[in-house]
Order: C-alpha cells, then sequence, then structure tokens
C-alpha cells in the first residue's frame, strides 16, 4: 500500500533519458466564462487525460473547474513545457467544441480557451540540494 501512494515519485525512462519533470499548468475559458460544468466538465476531463497519454504524460491531479482549468503531469523532456500547453488546449477545444457545439455561441469567435496560461515546474528535489550537489562533485572525484 505505501509504495502505490509513493508511486508517482518514481523516475520515468525513455530510452535515452531518466527523468522526473513535473508541471503544473492552469488556464481559462476565452474571458474567464463559467463554461466548464456538468457533462461539459466531465469529457473535458476524459479529453484532457487522453492527450496527456498521447503525449506519454502521466497526470498526476487534474482538475476542470467551471472557469479554469489545474493539470499537474509528469511529462518527458523531449516536449517543452510550452508545447505541452499548447498541444492540449489545441487539442482539447476542438475536441470540446466538436462534442457541444452549443459552446461555440458562447466562446469568442469559436475560440474556447484564452491564450494565456500559467506553468510552473515541479520538483522532487530542491534547488539547495541540486546545487550542493553539483558543488560536490570535485570531492567525489578525489
Amino acid at each position: 500500500m505505501e509504495g502505490e501512494s509513493l508511486e508517482w515519485m518514481r523516475l520515468r525512462s525513455t530510452r535515452h533519458a531518466r527523468y522526473w519533470c513535473g508541471y503544473h499548468y492552469v488556464w481559462i475559458p476565452k474571458y474567464r466564462r463559467d463554461v466548464l460544468v456538468g457533462e461539459v466538465a466531465e469529457y473535458t476531463r476524459d479529453v484532457l487525460r487522453g492527450i496527456l497519454e498521447e503525449l506519454e504524460c502521466k497526470p498526476l491531479a487534474l482538475e476542470v473547474l467551471p472557469d479554469h482549468v489545474h493539470v499537474f503531469a509528469l511529462c518527458p523532456p523531449r516536449h517543452s513545457p510550452a508545447y505541452i500547453v499548447n498541444y492540449l488546449k489545441g487539442k482539447s477545444a476542438r475536441r470540446i467544441l466538436q462534442r457541444f457545439p452549443e459552446l461555440k455561441t458562447r466562446a469568442a469567435h469559436g475560440k474556447l480557451w484564452s491564450r494565456s496560461y500559467f506553468v510552473a515546474t515541479v520538483g522532487n528535489v530542491t534547488a539547495d540540494i541540486v546545487k550542493k550537489y553539483v558543488e560536490e562533485q570535485w570531492e567525489k572525484e578525489g
């Protein structure tokens, strides 16, 4: 049981890299309208999970609120944070507006999401630990 709760902290691997790249994203619908409710919110959550899977990202937390979205995911280092959020927003908007065409009238010019977003990197070690590790490398050589 305890191992399961810490599973998300495990290092990930690609063919040529070991990584733990955590990103927290937040974005809003155009004009911060409360359009992400009920079935739209459920569908949005499912769509975002599917897109993250396409990108080989592991969602750690994903919340769809009426006027904004939070995504916390581990993603491979081959994708930049900007690429990930723009891919999430672009592909999800197309799918959501196809499924709920009535949102086009509530969205500005057929756009679901605002152009802006927030992103923060999230680490499982502190900057102080990394700094100390790098500084002590010469000591280990001797």
